[in-house]
C-alpha cells in the first residue's frame, strides 16, 4: 500500500479527533459544544427543581405552625433565662451604667448594660446569678450595644431612695434555663420584634412583684424553675 498523501492524513486525523470529542462526522465542534452546555443548564434546572419540591414537601409535611393561643397571658411571651455573670467592668462613658457578660447557656456570653452601680459594687456583680429577659431588641446604650435586660426588683425606702436587688434562680438551676409561672401556660416567647411592636414587656411590668415570701411573681404565678422558686 502506497503512503497516503497529506490530505488522506488529515482527514484522517480529523475522523480520529470526531471519535474523541463523540462528534457525528462532518459535525461542527463549536455547535456540539453548545449543546453540551445547553443540556447541563437543563440538567441544573431539573435538578433545582427537584430539590424545591423535595423542600416544599418537607413544609407540607410538617405543617404549619400551631396558632398562638390568644389568651396567653403576656408574661409567657417574654422570655427569661438563668444566667451568671462572667465578666462585668464600669461603662466608660456612662456613670450609672455596668457593662457585663453573661453566660446564658447559649454558644457566646450575652452583652448586656445594667444602671445599676448605685446599688451593686463591681465586685458584687462578678459571678452574680440572675435572669435576664432575653427575647428584647438589642439597644444601643451610650455607646454599648446590650442583647436584653437583667430582671431586679425595686422597693422604695423611707427616704426616698431606691433599694434594688436581682431576681435570683436557685443555685442548682441549670444555666439557660427558660423561667416558667406556676399555674400558667408554658411560656412561648415571641420574637423580639414582636415583643417591641406589641410593647410586650411594659404591658407586664404592673404585673412583676415579689411576695412576702420574696418570690417574684407575676399576678401572683410565681417565677419558677425545676430547682424552685427565684427569690429577691
Amino acid at each position: 500500500m502506497g503512503a497516503k498523501s497529506a490530505i488522506e492524513q488529515l482527514e484522517d486525523l480529523i475522523s480520529d479527533l470526531e471519535g474523541k470529542l463523540n462528534l457525528a462526522p462532518g459535525a461542527d465542534p463549536a455547535v456540539a459544544a453548545g449543546k453540551k452546555q445547553q443540556q447541563q443548564k437543563q440538567q441544573k434546572k431539573k435538578e433545582k427543581k427537584q430539590a424545591a419540591k423535595q423542600k416544599n414537601a418537607g413544609k407540607a409535611k410538617g405543617g404549619a405552625a400551631a396558632p398562638v393561643d390568644p389568651n396567653l397571658p403576656d408574661i409567657c411571651k417574654l422570655e427569661f433565662k438563668v444566667g451568671v455573670i462572667t465578666k462585668a467592668w464600669v461603662h466608660p462613658d456612662a456613670d450609672k451604667l455596668y457593662c457585663e457578660e453573661i453566660d446564658c447557656g447559649e454558644e457566646q456570653p450575652r452583652q448586656i448594660a445594667s444602671g445599676l452601680r448605685a446599688h451593686y459594687s463591681l465586685d458584687e456583680m462578678q459571678g452574680q446569678r440572675l435572669l435576664v429577659v432575653a427575647n428584647l431588641k438589642a439597644k444601643n446604650l451610650v455607646g454599648f450595644k446590650s442583647f436584653g435586660m437583667v430582671l431586679c426588683a425595686a422597693e422604695k425606702n423611707e427616704d426616698g431612695t431606691e433599694k434594688v436587688e436581682f431576681v435570683e434562680p436557685p443555685a442548682d438551676a441549670p444555666l439557660g434555663e427558660i423561667v416558667t409561672f406556676e399555674g400558667l401556660p408554658s411560656p412561648t416567647p415571641f420574637s423580639a420584634s414582636q415583643v417591641e411592636k406589641k410593647k410586650i414587656f411594659a404591658a407586664c411590668m404592673g404585673g412583676m412583684k415579689t411576695n412576702d415570701k420574696c418570690e417574684g411573681t407575676f399576678n401572683g404565678a410565681v417565677f419558677m424553675t425545676t430547682a424552685g422558686p427565684c427569690k429577691a
